[in-house]
């Protein structure tokens, strides 16, 4: 089976004073019906490496390709109906829903979207029930919508495209932790319903265990461990993945708190992890 998509050594900068390479030298593959997870502390590149996929983000060096074809940067112009097929999920869904527009018309532009390309059709109260909302709000404004519905209409949308690749980028770290997981799990379910690939990105090792095929750990721009999730959990190999499982909490009842992430660490603690990365 050909990967769905391919990501060969992509470099990423941003010029300003100093320049800062936010993504360096990264390579990963998504297969059909596939989740993958893209793990890390805020900054260390996942959602610059994101908006490379769908084309938001110019690449310094390398190749992001769909299905064997260039990914194009998106412009003024319609694109192109081959790369419709990539939908992305933000973080924020105050930035991604327009707040004059109800929410069946919004889930309407990516029926179009799917009409566009010869999909069948379904209707705005369909999505709204698959992430589990009442059909009743197709007619409200997200402003009239609790923060975690507003994220489950943006899923909604970009699934109403009937995508073969999603990307996610941060889609739950918005929502109230009784949520988090049921919503994971509910993108998860959707999108393999679908045949499509997911690339899920999260800085919650726990969460992901749950959801994803694969884990990819970045960390300051470069992978530093893959391999198949539970493996992960269970055997880390490198010192920072080793870090991001320390810092997730346990109810243990001793009220002891979670190892610092490796930026917020003491500066030799910071040293041992850079050692180790300069070492893979």
């Amino acid at each position: 089976m050909s990967a769905l998509l391919n990501v060969s050594d992509l470099v990423i900068e941003y010029h300003g004073t100093q320049v800062v390479r936010a993504v360096d030298e990264v390579s990963l593959s998504i297969e059909p019906g596939e989740v993958l997870a893209l793990v890390g502390e805020s900054g260390c590149g996942k959602s610059s490496l994101a908006r490379a996929v769908v084309g938001m983000e110019k690449p310094r060096s390398g190749s992001v390709t769909y299905r064997g074809a260039t990914v194009p940067l998106l412009g003024v112009r319609r694109r192109d109906k081959q790369f419709t097929s990539i939908q992305m999920v933000f973080q924020d869904p105050n930035s991604s829903l327009n707040p004059r527009v109800r929410v069946g018309q919004q889930i309407s532009e990516g029926i179009t979207t799917a009409l566009a390309r010869g999909e069948a059709g379904s209707v705005p109260e369909e999505w709204l029930e698959r992430v589990g909302l009442s059909t009743t709000m197709v007619g409200r404004y997200p402003y009239e919508l609790s923060g975690g519905q507003r994220q489950r209409v943006a899923i909604a949308r970009a699934l109403a495209a009937r995508p073969d690749l999603l990307v996610a980028d941060e889609p739950i770290s918005a929502l109230d932790a009784s949520s988090q997981a049921s919503v994971a799990d509910m993108m998860r379910r959707l999108a393999l319903d679908a045949g499509a690939g997911l690339l899920f990105i999260s800085h919650d090792l726990a969460i992901v265990r749950l959801i994803a095929d694969r884990t990819v750990v970045m960390y300051r721009g470069k992978i530093v461990e893959s391999g198949v999730s539970e493996r992960i959990w269970n055997d880390p190999v490198h010192p920072y993945t080793q870090a991001l499982l320390s810092a997730i909490p346990e109810p243990d009842g001793k009220g002891i708190l979670p190892a610092a992430p490796a930026a917020e660490a003491p500066v030799e603690w910071r040293s041992e992890l850079r050692s180790a990365l300069d070492r893979t």
